[in-house]
């Protein structure tokens, strides 16, 4: 079991924390990254392009001209498909593009996200979040003190305050530990994570390694 030094806001050393290896020093598992980043992305997409059916065109009441004596083909209404104006055939209807991707590789992934990380000496422990006040000034001198240019906050729930002074800065995402994900974890190149969070971390993940 690795052990790391605990900080504070100022990068000033205040205690230490061990980092359970069956969450923190697990085999990284780079093939499950792409399947689960890619559900996660595709879970996001809206899905909702739509075309309109000759049903749902509103006009062409009226045949355009008589069935018969004309020479041209039978025609029913000027909103079938063929005639300019008309409704679409096949066209895209909303949908879901998400996909079911089993809950022990979602965890699996995440234990891999979350080693790696450990593993490169970028995630970095602290003692806790409170900011004087919801100031982006506050979260800046955090990144600084740290020499962060792009870090995941994961605190053990959402603070308010944080969530303030952090939504203006670009590579910068606060998470509570229930929202921590695979996407976030490497689409950032730092963590920084409240002591209360890494115990709940830890038995969220860990369980399933001891027991299942």
């Amino acid at each position: 079991m690795a052990k790391v030094d605990v900080y504070n806001l100022a990068k000033v050393k205040v205690g230490s924390a061990d980092l359970a290896d069956a969450v923190f020093g697990v085999e990284v598992k780079e093939h499950l990254f792409h399947f689960v980043v890619r559900a996660q992305l595709a879970a996001r997409r809206s899905g909702n392009h739509s075309t309109k059916q000759r049903a749902m065109v509103a006009g062409g009441g009226r045949k355009p001209w008589k069935q018969k004596g004309t020479g041209r083909a039978r025609a029913g209404s000027t909103r079938s498909p063929q005639f300019r104006g008309g409704g679409s055939v096949f066209g895209p209807q909303p949908r879901s593009h998400a996909f079911q991707v089993n809950k022990k590789v979602r965890r699996s992934a995440l234990r891999s996200a979350l080693s790696r990380r450990a593993g490169e000496a970028a995630l970095v422990v602290l003692d806790g979040f409170a900011l004087p006040e919801a100031r982006t000034k506050h979260f800046r001198s955090f990144m600084k003190a740290f020499g962060f240019e792009s870090v995941l906050v994961v605190l053990p729930t959402m603070d308010q305050a944080v969530s303030l002074a952090a939504r203006n800065l670009p590579g910068v995402t606060v998470l509570p530990v229930e929202g921590l994900n695979v996407y976030d974890v490497l689409r950032h190149k730092n963590m920084a994570v409240a002591q209360g969070a890494l115990a709940a971390i830890v038995e969220r993940l860990g369980s399933e390694v001891t027991h299942g």
